[in-house]
């Protein structure tokens, strides 16, 4: 951060345009005077009252404040454009139901952008537009994670293995060979595996579609705040809280369909 902030003295605007300005003193001594040697010292005062607006920009309270807020609009309309490209990509992966629920929170974070956008900067509601739309990245990819997911399941047809376990479970009693008796034991426990790691997917899909629809609400939640302008340290917490569990949701996911693609 403090890198960009000494970069951004360096060449902001002001100092810029003041360095250009002292720039032509020593031209304008050389033309007047006729002296070459005029044009080195008055470059070395040059040089010295330009390092001294640069000390006295990065070291300016007022100076900062305007960095940190240029640097967060810059991030906030970053954030804005990810969730728009990243909810044209999940809407091909929704069913009707899910795409309404993708479009009301894309239409929640468009009124906390638009009030972020039509008032003047304020600390607060920057970094608490900044987390819910951090908060919204992670709702979109869940999203999209949870439709591909439950497609894939909602295709996968348990029934032949539920019928085969009930068959092999019927055939033990009458196999007398051990070795026989074995094998058969040994499919019809592979078999209990794949309903019982199925049967675990779902509850954890589940869990996620909780996980969504309490993300929607909160993000709705917030939207109503700040339309009254209830922003608070408080609130801003709860965002932060409500992200990190999010994103660590997103990474069990992603970790979880990684070990899937090895297997």
């Amino acid at each position: 951060m403090k890198l960009k902030l000494l970069f951004s003295s360096l060449f902001g605007s002001r100092n810029i345009g003041m360095l250009f300005i002292l720039m032509a003193i020593p031209l304008a001594l050389m033309i007047i005077t006729g002296e070459r040697w005029l044009i080195y010292p008055a470059s070395a005062g040059v040089g010295a009252i330009y390092i001294g607006l640069v000390i006295q920009s990065f070291t300016s309270k007022s100076f900062q404040d305007k960095f940190i807020h240029k640097m967060k609009d810059k991030r906030i309309k970053k954030l804005n454009k990810m969730c728009t490209k990243l909810a044209e990509d999940a809407k091909k992966h929704t069913n009707p139901a899910y795409y309404k629920k993708l479009r009301s929170i894309m239409s929640d974070k468009n009124e906390i952008v638009k009030s972020y956008q039509k008032d003047s900067p304020d600390f607060l509601k920057e970094k608490i537009t900044e987390q819910t739309l951090n908060l919204v990245v992670s709702y979109i990819r869940l999203l999209k994670s949870f439709c591909v997911r439950t497609k894939e399941l909602n295709s996968v047809n348990i029934k032949p293995v539920i019928d085969r376990i009930a068959q092999n479970t019927r055939k033990l009693n009458f196999i007398n060979d051990s070795k026989v008796h074995e094998n058969v034991e040994k499919i019809i426990e592979m078999d209990q595996k794949i309903v019982s790691r199925l049967k675990d997917e779902k509850i954890n899909l589940e869990r996620i579609d909780t996980r969504l629809d309490y993300i929607k609400s909160t993000v709705y939640m917030f939207k109503q705040q700040i339309g009254l302008r209830l922003e608070s340290e408080d609130m801003l917490e709860k965002i932060e809280s409500a992200v990190n569990e999010a994103t660590a949701l997103e990474n069990v996911l992603d970790e979880r369909n990684k070990k899937r693609i090895r297997n």
